[in-house]
């Protein structure tokens, strides 16, 4: 089969591999669709640590069952579908209360680290175990269900997130993460959304998709500690009840933590960097909680509820369907920034 593969840091060759075998608990998936995640673009020069080369990634996919094996029970050849992102034991200690995404042992499709090293989507086929699979519904596309992945991701941020109606909210980071939290905050009744990035057409489509206020932090006429002044005059004087930083960079995180009110909630989405620094004293003094969001935990259904009702609007972030064996030219492009991109689907 064709895939697609990061054979060296920042180096992607379209090559014929051996398609998957898979065991008596998996299906094989024939990919239909397969987005380029930002973890794949920030994985692909070595800096994450979790792309180790060769690896095939790609874990936003949505696809045709080919292939079942001889344990799998209610699902056939031929039925659509999506899956999750992450691979956990039914039998993990974890798993076992509800916690998933934190299970020992929990591997990622289309990951490669020191301890795990698990091929994805960007390619003919992938092999997935039965329990990770979703349906599609009928009124809804692949490339619509290869983006629920990620609007899967910002639901589990909300719902980790006291959230309360007609609540403020600040979103850090006007990404694809970030434009879905942005719309799950309206579905929430958030009467405040303030959206905060460096970036002016991703925060005019964050206002399109329900932000109330946009903040361009990187204004020429910008001060230290006008953003955190502007969002106190949207929210009384005191600051948003809840933030969300949906980049992973300590600047952001910073930004997140100063734009709440007193005893607020913070979400950390983004996971780019490594460590950050904060500002234990204000957190401590202003008794916020700081809490991490880590990848899926359930919302898949809802996410394509979502989706299929027309609810959250996947389609205003897509900006190109191209073959896979254009792969290594969009990836360089989006690595590169160019303006106007923001997700990129790849068909097989």
């Amino acid at each position: 089969m064709k895939a697609l593969v990061l054979t060296e840091y920042n180096q992607f060759d379209l090559q014929d591999i051996p398609k998957p075998t898979i065991r008596p608990n998996e299906v094989l998936v024939r990919v239909q669709a397969v987005g380029i995640c930002g973890s794949d673009v920030h994985g692909m020069d070595g800096s994450s640590g979790r792309r180790i080369p060769p690896i095939v990634m790609g874990h936003e996919a949505s696809g045709i069952i080919a292939e079942v094996g001889a344990e799998v029970r209610d699902w056939a050849t031929g039925d659509r579908v999506t899956f999750d992102s992450t691979v956990y034991a039914l039998d993990d200690w974890y798993s076992r209360r509800g916690q998933y995404n934190l299970s020992d042992g929990r591997e990622v499709v289309g990951v490669s680290t020191p301890d795990f090293k698990r091929q994805g989507a960007f390619a003919e086929y992938v092999s997935v175990p039965q329990h990770i699979l979703y349906a599609i519904p009928d009124n809804v596309s692949f490339t619509q269900a290869a983006l629920v992945e990620p609007v899967a991701v910002a639901l589990h941020a909300l719902s980790l997130t006291p959230i309360q109606v007609n609540d403020s909210a600040v979103v850090v980071g006007a990404g694809m993460i970030g434009l879905f939290v942005i719309q799950a905050l309206k579905l929430a009744g958030c009467s405040t959304i303030i959206a905060i990035d460096l970036d002016n057409d991703r925060l005019a489509l964050a206002q399109t998709l329900g932000a109330t206020h946009i903040i361009n932090a990187g204004a020429p006429d910008r001060q230290s500690g006008d953003v955190v002044k502007q969002v106190q005059a949207l929210t009384h004087g005191r600051g948003a009840d809840v933030s969300f930083e949906v980049v992973g960079a300590g600047p952001t995180v910073k930004t997140a933590i100063d734009c709440v009110r007193k005893g607020a909630t913070v979400t950390l989405v983004g996971n780019l960097a490594p460590t950050v620094e904060i500002p234990l004293q204000a957190v401590v003094t202003r008794q916020l909680r700081l809490q991490g969001s880590c990848a899926i935990n359930g919302e898949y259904e809802a996410a394509l509820a979502l989706i299929s009702s027309g609810r959250i609007n996947v389609e205003a972030i897509l900006s190109a369907e191209v073959p896979l064996d254009e792969g290594a030219d969009w990836f360089k492009r989006l690595y590169a920034k160019e303006k106007g991109l923001i997700k990129v689907v790849l068909k097989p």
